[in-house]
């Protein structure tokens, strides 16, 4: 799949492409964030979209590789990019995992096996998948639902959003 090509390590920036929509697309504000290891290295990259005009945001989506601690979960623990949503929201209420479900969805001409995630918050909309380099996405939403056209919206971003000047 071309969409989920490796890229060459950079000093500064992840080294996998972020599988999102790009800001140019999308009304709203984009934030980015890097979570890095003791060592420098990036365990992943989130990206927070505010869609609410300044009120929190709509939608974070994470791109986590193999081996990143944040993908290590416990029982009925929802995954990072929703607590990380949660937290911008300032929604500091339990939240946990209730049942998950793989369906089948279609992205250009390759079929992604995508798993929705159902929380005991009922306003959060959280699905994952696997890209073909081990990176799990997942895309969590407020008060949204996630339908199968976002999907389509989404492509890699450029690594230079995430070089430092």
């Amino acid at each position: 799949m071309s969409f989920l090509r490796r890229r060459s390590a950079t000093p500064t920036g992840p080294d996998f492409d972020v599988l999102a929509m790009d800001p140019g697309d999308w009304p709203g504000d984009l934030g980015a964030g890097l979570l890095p290891a003791p060592d420098g290295s990036c365990q992943g990259v989130f990206l927070r979209y505010d869609l609410f005009g300044g009120r929190g945001p709509a939608m974070i989506i994470g791109n986590l590789p193999e081996g990143s601690p944040a993908r290590e979960l416990d029982e009925g623990q929802v995954p990072f990019e929703v607590t990380q949503l949660l937290a911008a929201l300032g929604n500091e209420e339990p939240v946990e995992v209730l049942e998950t479900e793989d369906i089948p969805v279609m992205h250009e001409d390759n079929l992604l096996i995508v798993r929705r995630i159902k929380c005991s918050e009922g306003r959060i909309s959280c699905t994952q998948f696997d890209r073909s380099d081990g990176v799990l996405v997942t895309i969590a939403s407020w008060d949204r639902p996630i339908t199968d056209e976002l999907y389509q919206l989404l492509k890699p971003l450029p690594a230079e959003m995430f070089q430092t000047a």
